[in-house]
């Protein structure tokens, strides 16, 4: 039997462990990849703390990480001629889901009830190889860079929630300024928003939100938001709130901040119930529209991500700020828990 290294959750506690695994063997429809890199998501943060959410959803052992690009090496024996195969270079969605409910045939995939994960529900990527449905490679240009690849899943997001609202001519506050949110920032420039304001608790990345084009990125605990946001906008309030962190504090202010009649596109997962919500001031009687976030639509996310990246409206190599290989996986966490990063990419192998 063929092993491989890989990062797993062995237990079910904080941390995690390097393991030798074997190579997966791919399923019928499946197609194993070589995996060239590999990025670090929040979520996986959260596996790594082992906190609320990971013990009510992870079931170890589980090699861990869904965000990834890597060469297709085999394939299933019922993969078809013309669906990715043996050579391609290829990025994944995360979510597998069952192609039969109402919502995948109402082309709302992307909030399947019946939804799988990758590195999540299912063993990930912090490996040398991964077998994933075909159904979820997405074929890349060979000329992307391979750091750049491996986000695409996590830009997705930002695509996703950017998209769900109209930002042309609008001005737009963006609430946390972790990966997601660094990417929405740029993002909302090439869909044609006129002023991004950005805020966060971490200077490293206010620091990256100015870099990425954000007209003011401010520190809530340090300035007051509300009296610079609104300099900023002449006074009149945002149409558009891009929610990013979960923080309950960050949602609360932005809603403040919007307009009557403003939207709220919404990625950030709260710790939990949010208690003395002020719902009939904050939404209901200011006529503000919500939209719920859930990964990315597909495929028309990824498509739009393809022409973001491919046009050059959109550049995600500033984000990606450390480059490690996986066997320093516990350092590469840490960095990411810290604040002081923005993308983190991993490299197998190395």
């Amino acid at each position: 039997m063929s092993l491989m290294q890989a990062v797993a959750k062995l237990q079910p506690a904080p941390g995690m462990e390097t393991i030798q695994a074997p190579i997966p063997v791919p399923g019928p429809r499946d197609v194993l990849i070589q995996v060239k890199a590999t990025s670090i998501c929040g979520t996986d943060v959260h596996i790594y703390k082992w906190d609320r959410w990971s013990q009510g959803r992870i079931k170890p052992p589980l090699i861990v990480g869904h965000e990834f690009t890597g060469e297709i090496v085999a394939v299933g024996e019922q993969v078809r001629p013309g669906e990715p195969g043996v050579g391609d270079y290829v990025s994944a969605e995360s979510h597998i889901v069952c192609g039969v409910c109402q919502q995948c045939r109402l082309g709302q995939g992307h909030i399947c009830p019946n939804t799988r994960i990758i590195g999540v529900d299912t063993n990930g990527c912090y490996a040398e190889y991964v077998a994933i449905p075909v159904e979820n490679a997405w074929k890349n240009p060979t000329d992307m860079p391979i750091p750049v690849a491996s986000l695409q899943e996590n830009f997705g997001n930002a695509v996703h929630t950017v998209a769900a609202v109209d930002v042309r001519g609008k001005t737009v506050l963006v609430t946390g300024c972790g990966p997601a949110g660094l990417m929405a920032i740029p993002v909302a420039r090439a869909f044609g928003a006129e002023i991004i304001v950005a805020s966060d608790l971490s200077p490293y990345r206010l620091d990256l939100a100015r870099k990425v084009g954000a007209d003011l990125a401010i520190n809530p605990a340090e300035t007051d938001l509300t009296q610079r946001a609104q300099d900023a906008v002449r006074g009149k309030g945002f149409d558009v709130l891009l929610e990013m962190s979960g923080a309950p504090q960050a949602l609360v202010q932005g809603l403040r901040l919007l307009k009557p009649g403003g939207a709220a596109s919404l990625l950030g997962l709260a710790p939990g119930t949010l208690n003395d919500f002020d719902l009939n001031n904050l939404v209901i009687m200011k006529g503000v529209t919500v939209h719920g976030v859930a990964g990315r639509r597909l495929w028309e996310t990824w498509y739009q991500m393809r022409a973001l990246i491919a046009s050059g409206v959109v550049d995600l190599r500033p984000i990606i700020t450390h480059e490690f290989p996986l066997s320093r996986w516990h350092e590469a966490m840490e960095t990411m828990a810290s604040g002081n990063s923005g993308k983190i990419v991993m490299y197998p192998g190395a």
